[in-house]
């Protein structure tokens, strides 16, 4: 590795660490905060046994052998940031701008799913850890990778057909061992409450504030990639992969209208086409000049984004001011 390759490592490893901490350690910051404050009370109080038969066991397991170890809410909030921030990065070095898909991350992936929803925010950096899996033909990696944040959020394992469907060779044979993955996986983690799910997501009709801004938010780069995609340097994994999640992405837009809590919620696991399209997308001109007009629309629209959510977000008040453990 050249000294510039390893500055870089460093220097990435460094912010990962720095938003682990930012994530981990903060103070009342989050729509969720104080329901998970609860959670880490009541695993405290159950035996190992009660804790793995129950729901998200790997989220209640941390927050078990955190309770045992005399530790707090911080404790439980670090490890998620950790989770999330590796995969953030592991799947952000694989594209040609990491640095830009960082800089689309943090506005939304990093600010508000990993400071307010740690369950689901550890999901989605397993899920990308998977995606990287994807990537490279490894659907058992991928597979691992979902389920495994289906113990700390069960709506990942709705992820699992993606493998089948991204497959390029053997598609028969990938669809039924896919499905066979999905259909087990879903018993395991979903079946058993999904008539609570219903209930609470799609028959009660909650409406997820700003649930439609971030499904287009997704939406935008999906119809961008459909479009482009013959411009993209991509080997056939790729190109398969994010066309399905491109497609998913599109879709979500009119199930808003049924539910927009539940699309919302699985619109979480899609945001990795933000960092793909728009890694990618000055690279669709081979006008270094233009590559850098593109590059600088992309980091004004989502300064953009980042101040519209801070100034005109209905829930944006519960991660103002920021407060950390030290000040606590």
């Amino acid at each position: 590795m050249s000294i510039s390759g390893a500055i870089n490592v460093a220097l990435l490893v460094f912010l990962s660490l720095f938003f682990s901490l930012a994530i981990g350690l903060r103070h009342q910051v989050g729509g969720d905060w104080f329901a998970y404050s609860r959670i880490l009370d009541q695993q405290s109080l159950k035996s190992l046994w009660e804790v793995l038969q129950g729901e998200d066991p790997g989220y209640h397991l941390l927050c078990w052998v955190v309770a045992q170890s005399g530790g707090a809410i911080y404790w439980v909030n670090t490890v998620c940031g950790m989770l999330v921030m590796a995969g953030l990065v592991r799947f952000c070095r694989t594209l040609p701008l990491p640095w830009l898909a960082l800089l689309v991350a943090v506005p939304y992936l990093i600010i508000v799913v990993g400071m307010g929803y740690s369950r689901q925010g550890a999901a989605l950096g397993l899920l990308m850890m998977g995606l990287v899996s994807l990537r490279n033909g490894r659907m058992a990696g991928f597979v691992f990778w979902v389920v495994l944040g289906a113990t700390f959020h069960k709506s990942a394992v709705l992820m699992l057909p993606v493998a089948a469907l991204a497959s390029t060779s053997n598609r028969i044979w990938s669809f039924l061992w896919g499905g066979v993955i999905s259909l087990a996986a879903a018993y395991l983690f979903v079946f058993d409450s999904a008539d609570r799910l219903w209930a609470n997501y799609v028959e009660a009709d909650l409406q997820s504030q700003g649930g439609m801004i971030r499904v287009l938010m997704n939406a935008v780069p999906a119809a961008i990639f459909l479009f482009l995609h013959r411009y993209f340097e991509l080997n056939p994994n790729e190109r398969k992969l994010w066309w399905w999640m491109s497609v998913l992405s599109m879709v979500c837009v009119p199930l808003v209208a049924v539910s927009s809590t539940a699309t919302d919620r699985v619109a979480l696991y899609l945001i990795p086409v933000q960092l793909f399209v728009f890694s990618h997308l000055p690279f669709i001109s081979r006008d270094p000049r233009f590559r850098g007009l593109i590059t600088i629309g992309i980091i004004g629209y989502y300064a953009l984004v980042q101040f519209v959510w801070l100034v005109f977000a209905t829930h944006s008040f519960l991660w103002l001011p920021y407060q950390t453990w030290f000040s606590a």
